[in-house]
């Protein structure tokens, strides 16, 4: 399967990106980058990075620096660290961007792999929404879509009502689900039934010394957020549960209902069920345990 992931690496950026580089299905042809976790620039260099590391010699196309019709963005410190790799704020310029922004990567790949590309987005959707609007064909072009975004039946965890790549572009996540193609919506339902703790890095960490070693050290400031935070023990697997359900559709049971996104007020960034748009698959439960065990089992092979 050919796979674009659309990231703002960002600690569970890095643990789906490793995951996609392990997993024998996918072919990894690029990655897009947008603001989030981080400022878009350092979003490019971690991605970079990440790809260095996992030896992978695939594109990263620079995209959005914030959000539709916004002229700044304040990046996730308190979660993601300065950087967006935890504590680990000494990461070097490897290589170069793709020449071409985001949206027109998405769209070049998207004419030269018709039918066949699946694009993953793991951050704020801006990137696909400018894909859209430059190409009207994107959309039917790309075999299939799959967003980590959303809290449909459950709450928020950057509002009471909103996830957080959605709010970060609210505007953008309510054009693609006005016209969207065939979109898996991964969010806040699914993700936080997929709890990755202390223990599951370390024994990744055993077995995967250099990349299972790094995920382990970055991830001790985000586990200590969602100590902090939350009560939890564990991080959810949200962006790896995304790029898993790209390939393992059975381990998620869906819904399909049409989405509509609140854009202003204090709901901005609610994703609401609407019966008169198209529908797209809501995922509303997940074999958890199956998502950990997938997750280790593959990161576990990379040096």
């Amino acid at each position: 399967m050919k796979l674009i992931i659309d990231t703002d690496p960002g600690i569970d950026d890095a643990m789906a990106i490793a995951y996609a580089a392990a997993a024998p299905e996918i072919d990894l042809i690029g990655l897009t980058t947008v603001f989030g976790n981080t400022h878009v620039h350092q979003s490019s260099r971690n991605a970079r990075f990440l790809l260095h590391m996992l030896g992978l010699d695939a594109p990263v196309a620079e995209g959005a620096a914030c959000a539709i019709g916004q002229d700044t963005h304040a990046p996730s410190e308190h979660v993601h660290g300065p950087e967006g790799f935890g504590d680990i704020t000494d990461i070097p310029e490897i290589g170069a961007n793709h020449p071409k922004s985001a949206a027109e990567f998405l769209v070049d790949m998207a004419r030269r792999h018709k039918g066949e590309l699946v694009v993953c987005a793991v951050g704020p959707l801006t990137n696909i929404a400018q894909a859209m609007q430059l190409d009207p064909a994107f959309a039917t072009n790309i075999k299939r879509l799959v967003i980590m975004g959303g809290a449909v039946y459950c709450p928020g965890n950057i509002t009471p009502h909103a996830e957080a790549n959605i709010y970060h572009d609210a505007k953008a996540a309510d054009v693609i689900f006005a016209a969207p193609p065939e979109t898996v919506l991964v969010g806040l339902d699914v993700t936080l039934k997929t709890l990755y703790e202390t223990a599951d890095f370390d024994a990744l960490a055993d077995q995967s010394l250099d990349m299972g070693g790094f995920l382990r050290d970055i991830s001790r400031f985000y586990l200590k957020f969602y100590k902090e935070v939350g009560g939890l023990e564990g991080c959810g697997l949200h962006d790896s549960t995304a790029v898993i359900a790209c390939t393992h559709e059975p381990m998620f049971e869906t819904v399909e209902t049409g989405l509509q996104v609140v854009t202003e007020g204090p709901e901005t960034g609610a994703t609401r069920p609407i019966p008169s748009r198209p529908p797209v698959r809501v995922c509303r439960d997940v074999d958890g345990a199956g998502v950990v065990h997938l997750f280790t089992e593959r990161v576990a092979t990379l040096p």
